[in-house]
């Protein structure tokens, strides 16, 4: 009887390996890289630096960069200046405001008051045919200082204006003095105006006011003052006084029908 062939397996069997076999394999070359593309033949590979890649412009913008990077000190030394001005002009008005509240509770100011007491008309004559007068007013004026510590003096440059209807009839200026503190100083002052021509209109209304023994006068007063708080001066501050006078004639002996004074001042 012949003998059963029984087919070869050609696939590969596993190997065993053992701890001998393993540092055999260790020991074994590690295969070459693969080696980086030849380039084709007429080029060229240039290899640059990282850092010379950013910091190096092309040579079109070389200047262009040399500008700006020139700017760059200036703005930073500009916006440190301004910084430093803020916060000094921010200081200084806390320095002001803390000096003013100081002031404030020591001294207590407390406002000027003015009133006109008489006014005494002069030169006006609305009766006759001329419409050009020449008037002359006298003014009393009543001003009163009820501060306990501080003091005004009135400056020279002072000026007062006597005005109906918008037309200005005459002007004048006021005494140059010094009033102490709690004080009440009266003073008069003569006001005079040349060759004012009245229109056809403020006649007719003149002599329709003095009929109703209602004549409105506007006075306007400006005074340069310095204020004395202690032993320190400020200073000139302006003075504004706005006065709506009626009397009930325009004569020497006229009568003050009603009054309202207003009160500004003008710092600087």
């Amino acid at each position: 009887m012949a003998d059963r062939v029984h087919p070869r397996d050609d696939s590969p069997q596993p190997t065993l390996t053992s701890p001998n076999n393993s540092s055999e394999l260790a020991k074994q070359p590690t295969p070459p890289a693969p080696e980086k593309p030849v380039p084709p033949p007429g080029t060229y590979v240039i290899q640059i630096p990282k850092d010379q890649v950013y910091r190096v412009p092309p040579p079109e913008n070389a200047k262009r960069c040399q500008q700006y990077s020139r700017r760059k000190p200036r703005r930073s030394y500009c916006c440190c200046c301004l910084c430093w001005l803020l916060g000094l002009i921010f200081i200084f008005i806390v320095l002001v405001g803390i000096a003013a509240g100081i002031l404030y509770l020591v001294y207590r100011p407390e406002s000027p008051k003015y009133a006109i007491e008489d006014v005494a008309v002069k030169g006006i004559n609305i009766t006759s045919s001329s419409s050009v007068i020449s008037p002359k007013i006298d003014v009393t004026v009543r001003a009163e200082n009820p501060n306990d510590k501080i003091g005004i003096y009135y400056k020279k440059d002072s000026s007062v204006r006597v005005y109906y209807s918008d037309v200005k009839l005459c002007d004048g200026v006021l005494p140059a003095f010094y009033q102490p503190s709690n004080n009440v100083t009266v003073f008069k002052t003569t006001l005079a105006g040349s060759g004012i021509e009245l229109t056809e209109n403020v006649n007719k209304a003149l002599r329709g006011a003095q009929g109703q023994g209602k004549v409105p006068l506007e006075l306007k007063l400006r005074a340069p003052v310095k204020i004395k708080i202690g032993s320190v001066k400020t200073w000139k501050i302006t003075v504004k006084v706005n006065c709506d006078v009626t009397v009930d004639k325009l004569t020497a002996d006229a009568k003050i029908v009603s009054k309202d004074c207003g009160y500004g001042v003008d710092l600087w």
